[in-house]
């Protein structure tokens, strides 16, 4: 049976994280993910955590300004520095909360500038995070994003990401693979899966079109979570959807696939 956790930012958006963690729990969750824990005190994030009884599987390091447009600053140029600080940002509430993994976001490539020096930037970027990771025991993730989503994303297929992984070839670097973006750029995902699960740390699921939760859309959930299961994937199953209405009326997948019947 798989491990599922929510996540905070697309199932609780409206809220903020601390009053998010108490709706997840209200849910019935005991496990979380989000995008960003870094709009309160990781103490007031460690304390409600352990309050509630929740744990706190995984976040994004910090993706820059995302309210002017950025979309994580592992690519772009002249902005190593603010990358190295927010991998210790990231590490450091990662310790704090328990933290054992981080989604690691590329970033944008605006029109006209040149992809190869992009990538040797993420490249370089991703081994320093790797490395300094490593030091703590916190696993670093590559994520594709899909670009009709979000337009102009680095790293939007699994050959791009199979392309970074392995200039960087840190043992540290793991790919984050999401069934949702992967419908989007290419589909065939039971196969596409089995090509890379020797480098997944974590799934994440949304039905598409809407990036709604399983069963409003395309995509046969009840036979990918069991495929996953026969693969031998033992992670967490991340739940990165927008409920079409409230997360816990979306709920009646998850009771069914606990049951057998989806």
């Amino acid at each position: 049976m798989m491990r599922f956790d929510t996540n905070l930012t697309t199932m609780y958006g409206s809220r903020g994280i601390l009053e998010a963690l108490e709706a997840a729990k209200a849910d019935g969750f005991d496990a979380v993910e989000c995008r960003s824990p870094f709009d309160a005190p990781k103490e007031a994030v460690a304390d409600a955590l352990k309050r509630l009884g929740i744990r706190m599987v995984q976040f994004n390091t910090p993706m820059g300004d995302y309210a002017a447009g950025d979309r994580g600053i592992g690519c772009r140029p002249g902005r190593a520095e603010e990358f190295r600080a927010s991998i210790a940002q990231a590490l450091d509430y990662a310790e704090a909360l328990g933290v054992e993994q981080l989604n690691c976001c590329a970033g944008l490539m605006q029109p006209g500038e040149d992809r190869t020096e992009l990538e040797e930037q993420l490249c370089e970027n991703l081994a320093f995070a790797a490395a300094h990771g490593a030091e703590l025991g916190v696993r670093i993730q590559l994520e594709p994003i899909n670009l009709v989503d979000t337009p102009g994303i680095l790293i939007a297929t699994l050959a791009d990401a199979e392309r970074i992984l392995d200039q960087v070839g840190h043992p540290n670097l793991y790919l984050q693979f999401d069934f949702y973006h992967q419908q989007v750029m290419a589909g065939d995902l039971a196969r596409s899966y089995d090509r890379v699960k020797h480098r997944v740390n974590h799934v994440q699921i949304a039905d598409n079109p809407g990036r709604h939760e399983p069963g409003t859309g395309e995509i046969a959930y009840g036979f990918l979570l069991g495929h996953l299961e026969q693969s031998g994937y033992s992670g967490w199953v991340g739940l990165e959807y927008v409920p079409v209405e409230s997360a816990g009326e979306g709920l009646g997948w998850l009771a069914a696939y606990r049951d057998g019947k989806l």
